[in-house]
This record gives C-alpha cells, structure tokens and sequence, in this order.
C-alpha cells in the first residue's frame, strides 16, 4: 500500500491502520515522491490526496497512467465536489472518498478495490527457480531442502523472491522490510544478505542472490 498525503497526521494514521490489517505500507508527502514510489515499487492499492503541494493528485494519476502502470488509485480530498469525482475518476482513478472520513469506510473501499481487481488473491507458494517459499508455513525450500530462517531474514527473502531479476536498492529494502522505525545503517541490509547467503549458496547451484554494486541486490531468477 501506498498512503500519499501532505498532512504527517493523516499519513501516520492510515499508514498505523493499514499495517494493523497486516499490509505493509510506504508514504509520500508529495506528488513527485508519489510517483517513484509508485513506479519503483508498484503497490497494490495507492490512498492519494487529491491536493498536493506540488502536482496535484489528478496530476500524478495522468502520469502514471501514461507510463502504463494501473495500480488502483483510491483519491482522498477534502472538496465534495461532483466536478472534482468526475475528474477524478476520467484520469483513472477507482474510487473516491472525502475526509473527513472513517478509518472503517476507508478500509471497506479498499477491500472493495482488491476484490475488483483480484488483488486480495494472493499467492500462498513463491518459487523461483531452486527457491520454494511456502507463506502459509512460512517454510523455505532450496532444492527440497528446509532452510531455517529468522523472522527478518524471511522477510527479506520473501521481498527478493517477489521481484525476481530486479535490482532492489539498500532504501528501498530498509522501507520494506525494517520499515519506517528502523533508524540504523544501510549496513544491516549487507549483514542480512550475507546471513542468507551462507544459508541458501551451500545448497544452491549457483549463488541466489547477486550484488548489483552501488546499486542493491537482486535474487536471479530463470529468464522468461
């Protein structure tokens, strides 16, 4: 998920809300930062205010639209405007919602949403080539063989294994997997890579996870 609004007490509460439903989530203050969160990372559902302080919601929404990216966009404004839902919905928005609003109703559209669009039918297997990734066990297989993982090393693969032969850079692993609270050095994503290579390359044909220098990582998976 994906929570853009320029006011922190909103963000802070529809991002404290959407991680209590068990989703993890990403914020932007403003519409620039909108879109290359939306474009490096492809959310399932994006909360966007309408009025930004520099591009408008309409404004980020026709922009992603144009580079072919049709995550549901769920507008947040505070006019109740006929013109402005009209508009909202001709750019390529999926619903919109006036504030103030409830925390229930918010929650009920983008349930909504995912059914609409199937994104509530997530995977339960992962696999990517020797990598099995069962999340209703929370098992790791490579090869068929179990591999024990810690609460955080399992989050950091399983956030590898769903973008398999992209480069994920060391910000925007912090932002998924340690989150907003995390405050320490990029130095903890090297030390948790490290701690998954000697776990997975004994067991691996070749090495699953490769270092893009001054870039991120990347977990190789077969080519389509």
């Amino acid at each position: 998920m994906l929570v853009v609004d320029d006011e922190p007490n909103i963000r802070d509460l529809l991002s404290a809300s959407l991680r209590f439903q068990g989703h993890r989530v990403l914020t932007a203050a403003n519409g620039n930062e909108a879109i290359n969160q939306i474009v490096d990372n492809q959310p399932d559902v994006v909360l966007l205010d309408v009025m930004l302080p520099d591009i408008s919601g309409f404004g980020v929404t026709k922009k992603i639209r144009s580079l072919g990216i049709e995550v549901p966009i769920l507008f947040l404004t505070a006019r109740d405007d006929t013109e402005d839902k009209v508009t909202g919905l001709t750019v390529g928005g999926d619903d919109y919602v006036t504030k103030p609003f409830s925390l229930d109703e918010i929650l009920a559209r983008i349930s909504a949403i995912m059914r609409r669009t199937g994104k509530d039918q997530t995977k339960s297997v992962i696999v990517v080539g020797e990598l099995t990734i069962n999340e209703d066990a929370h098992e790791v297989t490579v090869n068929g063989n179990l591999v024990d993982l810690s609460p955080t090393e399992y989050q950091l693969l399983r956030y590898l294994a769903t973008n398999p032969n992209r480069v994920l850079t060391k910000a925007q692993i912090l932002d998924h997997v340690w989150e907003y609270d995390f405050n320490g050095e990029m130095g903890i994503v090297e030390s948790y890579v490290s701690y998954l290579r000697k776990k997975l390359d004994p067991i691996s044909t070749e090495p699953l996870i490769v270092t893009k220098r001054g870039v991120g990582y990347m977990l190789k998976g077969p080519k389509a």
